[in-house]
């Protein structure tokens, strides 16, 4: 893609929003001043572009925005403790790192933060450690289900997410005693399947 001339370094916060920025904006083709989306046509692997990568990144924000508020809330309440708690506390940072990384690249045309509702998810142990597996499962899987529409510049770019994600995935795993890794490979899933598991968790409020 025009305009990317390799990776750069992935833990400078500024490298990463210019490289996001670039995946969204290079040729030119994202609306001028920022535009919202909604008018854009549903996804569709045959039509790669900047434009396109715009809509994804903005589903993405969405996912990322509860793993965030999830999190935050976990780590502010602090009634988890020990290896939970750790881990509450630096993914929150981290979620909080892409949430802004989404918003830098797509400037005004960032969707907002939906309005979300954890109840004992972010303070009971278990709870919190099933909650924690399905966010993360559903946040790799729905990056992965995105990856052919993606230009070659959006998808190094959703590369730098999803393989932080997959570690939480992991981490939280082994801090409960599962398998890291069951299964050889991931099921990636639609943006239609991704939004039917939010709505079935109850994490998110109705508008």
């Amino acid at each position: 893609m025009a305009g990317f001339t390799g990776l750069e370094s992935v833990d400078d916060p500024a490298s990463r929003d210019r490289f996001l920025t670039r995946a969204l904006v290079a040729g030119g083709t994202l609306l001028a001043g920022g535009a919202l989306l909604a008018g854009l046509p549903r996804l569709a692997a045959s039509a790669q572009s900047p434009a396109q990568d715009a809509e994804i990144f903005n589903f993405a924000l969405g996912l990322e925005h509860v793993q965030a508020a999830f999190y935050r809330e976990a780590a502010d309440q602090a009634e988890l403790d020990g290896d939970l708690l750790e881990f509450a506390r630096v993914v929150a940072e981290h979620e909080r790192e892409h949430v802004g990384y989404l918003q830098e690249a797509l400037g005004g045309s960032a969707a907002a933060e939906p309005e979300t509702f954890f109840g004992a998810a972010t303070t009971d142990p278990d709870a919190f450690a099933e909650a924690a597996i399905t966010l993360e499962d559903l946040a790799v899987a729905a990056y992965n289900g995105q990856a052919a529409n993606l230009t070659k510049g959006g998808l190094r770019a959703a590369a730098t997410i999803i393989s932080v994600d997959a570690r939480h995935a992991a981490w939280i795993r082994a801090i409960v005693g599962r398998p890291a890794a069951s299964q050889p490979v991931d099921q990636p899933l639609s943006r239609a399947e991704v939004e039917a598991k939010l709505d079935e968790s109850g994490f998110l409020r109705e508008a």
